[in-house]
């Protein structure tokens, strides 16, 4: 029998067998609250019960969490966390929680410490003993992945790339051969710009781009790169993306750098960010020579050019 269609059950379970509390809230300890990232309805009983009962919530956007916990009915002394004043904050977080005081750590959307500065507090926690346990729920990222219809047996999560041209390069080419089906967030305003990256680095691969997940407006678009930069070259991106890109082909690719030279590969990869060494050892990998063999035969052109 479901639990939410026997009343009597789902109270019961909230009790051990010697009739002590399940999911008690604990003094001294750090809850990892994740929250909806789109649809409030993703809120669980358990997070529900957990920002009720813990002495006070630490928010990335304390006006956001307001919203949530007043929707909810709860109310709970808010704590504003966030990039610029984790150092300060997190200290003062930490110790309330060595007092033994409990806290629960939310994000704007989703899991905290997946692309923020939670991840900064979990450490501090573990650092200074300090218990830090998970309450789970939607994920932007694993939601993408299982909708993108590319491999999930393996894959890497790659969040925000750098917004910094050299390391932005650097990061792409390094991950270029990666066979893992890859996962990226992007903004908006910034879509254009890394779909063009990425088709450079990468070639034309699969990809899924996954828009406003568990939101009215919820959009799954599975092209290749090339169809991904031509589509939002004549449509304005809107709302918030996740980008899940098929893996490097297991077999090397012969044609990939077909044509190109040892020292124009070597250049191709300095374009993309990396140095000169950087893009010796690349090219050395991809031909799979030497790197010595590599290095010479750049600066044998540099020589005669009069480098």
């Amino acid at each position: 029998m479901s639990l939410t269609k026997d009343p009597e059950r789902l109270y019961a379970d909230e009790f051990n067998a010697d009739g002590t509390e399940k999911n008690k809230i604990r003094g001294g300890t750090l809850y990892l609250v994740t929250t909806p990232i789109g649809n409030l309805a993703d809120l669980s009983e358990r997070a529900k019960k957990v920002l009720s009962g813990v002495d006070f919530v630490a928010a990335e956007d304390t006006r956001n969490s307001a919203k949530l916990l007043a929707y909810f009915g709860i109310r709970k002394p808010l704590v504003s966390y966030f990039e610029h004043n984790k150092r300060e904050r997190g200290e003062i977080i930490a110790n309330r929680l060595a007092a033994g005081e409990s806290c629960a750590l939310v994000t704007d959307a989703g899991m905290p410490g997946i692309s923020d500065p939670g991840e900064d507090l979990v450490k501090l926690c573990a650092e200074r003993g300090i218990p830090v346990t998970a309450v789970p729920g939607p994920c932007a990222a694993l939601s993408a992945l299982t909708l993108s219809g590319l491999a999930t047996s393996r894959f890497a999560f790659e969040g925000f790339l750098s917004t910094n041209r050299g390391e932005r390069g650097r990061r792409l080419a390094e991950l270029a051969g990666d066979t893992r089906t890859l996962i990226f967030y992007e903004a908006p305003h910034k879509l254009k710009t890394t779909l063009s990256d990425l088709y450079a680095a990468f070639g034309d691969r699969k990809i899924s781009l996954c828009r406003e997940l568990t939101k009215l407006n919820e959009e799954i678009v599975r092209v290749s790169l090339s169809e991904a930069v031509e589509l939002y070259n004549d449509h304005e991106p809107r709302g918030e993306y996740v980008l899940i890109v098929e893996g490097a082909s297991e077999q090397p690719k012969e044609s990939e750098f077909a044509g190109m030279s040892v020292v124009e590969q070597v250049e191709y990869y300095i374009s993309q960010g990396m140095t000169k060494m950087e893009a010796v050892k690349a090219c050395a990998r991809d031909r799979g020579v030497m790197k010595n063999e590599v290095y010479k035969a750049v600066v044998g052109i540099e020589a005669d050019k009069g480098e």
